[in-house]
């Protein structure tokens, strides 16, 4: 494969905040033509979410994180002569992505059956909080409390500690991969048989999928899983460790593992200890082992500990700032952070997409849009409307 997979592809974005701008944007990536609609004169909801903003006065971070490489269009959908051009545009789109709330679908016609005859080959992905069927499917879905509800914040954070949120909206996160994963199965489905489909995404099922082993245990032993801080509830040792100079994450991922790592640190007595032999045997004895192994990791620096895990084969990493993190030779060498320029000739770097492909073409990034910065445009290629229409829509304030 060489070029953009999804070039070609029309997607109409219909979403806001994070959850389906993060999956449009990934689509982007890929080569389709994202088109984002947002309300003329304020737009999606995170270009005011700062400090800090780009420049001071430029757009925010956070909407920066989530929107390039894509087209914007300012269309007032509460204008009554929007409906038309909405309809136009999903008759011609190949993926629609929108997180409205059921009484908005009705009013703007995006139920799943009316999309249906608009365009029988629209793949259709709704994202809401807590989906489309089942008692909270007219709430507000907001990624705090989904993880709060799904037990994400209950194994969350230190044993003895309040439960805590994840440092970034990872239910938004995982949902909106999930949406590019149902976009994709909807399209492979459609080359079967010319039809599309619709998808019901929520924040809430995504994040409890996503709890994995943690959500199969309780499923297993009828008991309610526990926060274990940086540890592991099966694996030990496997969490984070205090160097004489920083933080290092060690994590023994088997019994061959332990017994290298016992020689290495001139403990073999460890590895042969009926409290310490097999994996099991040091999750039943965890603090045992932990309470000697501390002290031995605490005597020497993380470079040292690094050196020498990396000659015996034990994973491990240092405990990196974000802004470390970035500054790694293994960011620059996967090309992760890319330069842009706006439409107001800003130069700024954002980060670059997770999916390397054999035939990829050369990595860069198109800056996020400015407010209806292609409004004309999109009317123009998708729609065919000539200047004089674009003009009378911009009159009657259905675009800007």
């Amino acid at each position: 494969m060489s070029g953009y997979p999804l070039a070609g592809l029309k997607v109409l974005d219909l979403s806001r905040v994070l959850a389906g701008p993060v999956a449009t944007q990934i689509l982007a990536d890929l080569g389709a033509d994202v088109v984002k609609v947002e309300r003329p004169g304020s737009g999606d909801d995170t270009r005011q979410w700062g400090p800090p903003f780009l420049g001071g006065d430029g757009p925010s971070a956070y909407f920066l994180s989530c929107n390039r490489g894509k087209r914007s269009l300012a269309l007032d959908l509460k204008h009554p002569a929007a409906r038309e051009i909405v309809d136009r545009l999903i008759g011609v789109a190949d993926v629609l992505v929108e997180n409205f709330l059921p009484d908005a679908l009705s009013r703007y016609g995006l139920t799943p059956e009316r999309l249906a005859t608009l365009n029988p080959r629209l793949v259709s992905c709704s994202i809401s909080g807590f989906g489309r069927t089942g008692p909270l499917a007219d709430v507000a879905g907001y990624d705090l409390v989904t993880q709060a509800g799904t037990g994400l914040m209950s194994i969350t954070g230190e044993p003895a500690g309040p439960p805590l949120k994840v440092g970034v909206a990872m239910s938004d996160i995982l949902t909106g991969l999930y949406t590019v994963i149902s976009a994709l199965a909807g399209l492979h489905g459609r080359g079967r048989d010319g039809l599309g489909g619709a998808f019901d995404l929520s924040l809430a099922d995504c994040t409890l999928a996503s709890l994995v082993n943690v959500v199969q245990s309780a499923l297993v032993t009828g008991e309610r899983p526990q926060r274990w801080g940086n540890a592991h509830p099966q694996i030990v040792p496997y969490e984070s460790f205090e160097t004489a100079d920083g933080f290092l994450v060690i994590a023994v991922g088997n019994d061959d593992q332990w017994r290298k790592m016992c020689a290495a640190i001139e403990h073999d007595d460890w590895a042969q200890d009926v409290r310490f032999r097999t994996n099991a045997d040091r999750v039943r004895h965890r603090s045992e082992l932990l309470g000697l192994l501390r002290p031995v990791v605490r005597q020497r620096t993380r470079r040292h500990w690094q050196e020498l895990l990396s000659t015996i084969g034990v994973p491990h990493g240092s405990v990196l700032a974000v802004d470390e993190a970035l500054a790694t030779p293994q960011v620059a060498a996967r090309e992760m952070i890319l330069p842009v320029v706006d439409d107001q000739g800003r130069s700024y770097s954002v980060i670059g997409s997770a999916i390397h492909y054999q035939g990829e073409p050369p990595r860069t990034a198109q800056a996020p849009p400015e407010l209806g910065q292609h409004t004309d445009e999109v009317l123009r290629q998708w729609l065919t409307l000539d200047d004089v229409r674009i003009s009378q829509l911009r009159e009657q304030g259905v675009i800007a």
